[in-house]
């Protein structure tokens, strides 16, 4: 019946980590068990006691973690949790192997292997991180979940020869998983290779149909234009010009009425009818002539 604030810090985080899992697992509210993990997170950070319980304040903060990562996970806001856990450890090398292995599925899944590259090598290269029982397991996690997907073969070849926690046989049989996924990466890039050329040479055809189709259109209106100026070439220009002058000399200057206009309107008459047969006649008939 004591109030929450007066019981020891590790055993208010114990406190807040029931009341997380409760809320990520029965009630599905995962914002309020993240509220409730960054709560028992802060009072382990700031205090000093390391509570009655059986769990200690490391374990506490772990599992703490893990209701956080998977509240997060489930509100589909996956790309904070690595920076959300590093606010609480601060470095690669001191998370928790349960909380690295969990970061590590996690962005694997959602295919980002490529998160965890920096700070899985970070803490696998840690010496105290060496001393723990867990440390081949996450090396192979390692393996198998980032470096292989990324396609980092020789990285993955040097940790295992340099890895001390392997015997012999562990190290052949990591090796020849190496080499077995190094052969289906060429495999798929052979693939990927062939494919982006059948669609590079099937771009080439579709582009050389179109280029052809529209060389033969603008050889089509190439000679049409030709046509249509020989065409034209063959108008009697002078004499349109002339008849043209004859009647501004007729309508302006003349008097149709008089005896003496009459040679003028007739020669009129006469270019008017050979201009309008030289345009109004087929492209192959001959011109006029004087």
């Amino acid at each position: 019946s004591e109030p929450l604030a007066w019981l020891p810090v590790s055993a208010q985080a114990a406190s807040l980590l029931e009341e997380a899992a409760d809320l990520l697992v029965l009630h599905r509210d995962f914002a309020a068990a993240v509220e409730r993990c960054e709560a028992g997170c802060d009072s382990l950070g700031t205090g000093t006691g390391t509570g009655t319980g059986p769990e200690s304040s490391a374990e506490v903060k772990c599992s703490l973690c893990v209701v956080g990562i998977q509240a997060l996970a489930e509100m589909n806001r996956w790309r904070e949790v690595l920076s959300w856990v590093l606010q609480y450890y601060h470095v690669p090398e001191h998370l928790p192997p349960k909380v690295l292995e969990l970061c590590i599925l996690l962005y694997s899944k959602v295919r980002e292997p490529q998160v965890m590259l920096e700070v899985g090598s970070s803490w696998l290269r840690d010496q105290t991180n060496k001393s723990l029982p867990e440390y081949s397991s996450l090396l192979e996690l390692y393996l198998l979940h980032v470096l292989l997907p990324l396609g980092r073969f020789e990285g993955a070849e040097e940790l295992v020869r340099g890895c001390d926690v392997f015997d012999s046989e562990q190290q052949l049989a990591f090796l020849g998983t190496i080499c077995e996924s190094r052969c289906q990466w060429a495999q798929r890039e052979e693939m990927h290779s062939a494919a982006d050329e059948q669609q590079d040479a099937a771009t080439e055809t579709v582009l050389g149909a179109l280029s052809q189709k529209l060389l033969t259109m603008l050889t089509l209106l190439r000679r049409a234009l030709r046509s249509m100026s020989s065409h034209f070439y063959l108008l009697p220009y002078k004499k349109m010009l002339l008849a043209t002058f004859l009647l501004y000399l007729v309508v302006v200057r003349l008097d149709p009425a008089s005896p003496t206009s009459l040679p003028f309107i007739y020669k009129l008459v006469q270019l008017f009818r050979q201009a309008w047969a030289a345009v109004f006649s087929p492209i192959h008939r001959p011109p006029i002539r004087d």
